[in-house]
């Protein structure tokens, strides 16, 4: 009852906060999904700046990074948020999985230490949420236990999602699948790296957040 009622009275708070605009719209999904490389874009777009660093070694995010104050102009509609870059969510993280990848053994425990506190943080955060949008890799089947754990969480907690479709540069990327794989979402199809189907994704998210 506790956790009830403190989840209903952090949402009153969010309620007033978000009347000052302080809207908090949070980026999560797997690693390596383009969450990074989608809050850069977003961030380039409106504040001329990136959020963090990207790479093709998982878990290249392990701490909570803001934006502040991004202000979308979509013709008449504007909507201003603080945008939250989170870690990958990962079911499972194990520093043998970066020796593999070319690391040191001290450099692989150290890097797995912070990617699970990393992913705790990002779950605790969830309750600081007002919009997710959840960030899946299009070329990658999106049946895996960690996108359905993900998804569950968000319905547990109903909070509004835009569903990310990314990558869809890439030969094998299908929206479809993961349209049909989370049903009850909107799907918007995305490359962030190449800046493609941006402006439906904006119109996307004033639909849901705005």
């Amino acid at each position: 009852m506790i956790s009830v009622f403190r989840r209903f009275v952090n949402k009153v708070f969010r309620d007033l906060f978000n009347r000052k605009g302080e809207l908090k719209i949070g980026l999560y999904g797997p690693p390596n999904g383009g969450k990074t490389t989608l809050a850069n874009r977003i961030s380039q777009d409106w504040l001329g700046e990136d959020v963090g660093s990207v790479s093709n070694m998982a878990h290249e995010t392990r701490a909570i990074q803001q934006k502040e104050e991004i202000h979308v102009k979509r013709g008449k509609k504007e909507l201003t948020f603080n945008l939250v870059d989170t870690p990958g969510i990962a079911t499972k993280i194990d520093y043998e999985d970066f020796v593999k990848s070319g690391m040191k053994v001290q450099e692989a425990k150290k890097r797995a230490k912070e990617a699970t506190k990393g992913v705790v943080d990002a779950i605790k955060w969830l309750d600081e949420m007002d919009v997710v949008i959840v960030v899946l890799d299009a070329s990658i089947d999106p049946f895996s236990q960690v996108n359905i754990t993900i998804i569950g969480n968000l319905q547990a907690r109903n909070i509004p999602v835009l569903l990310v479709a990314n990558k869809v540069d890439l030969k094998k990327a299908s929206v479809k699948k993961v349209q049909a794989a989370f049903p009850q979402y909107e799907v918007v199809g995305i490359s962030a790296k190449m800046g493609k189907h941006m402006d439906k994704f904006y119109e996307s998210l004033f639909a849901v957040a705005g």
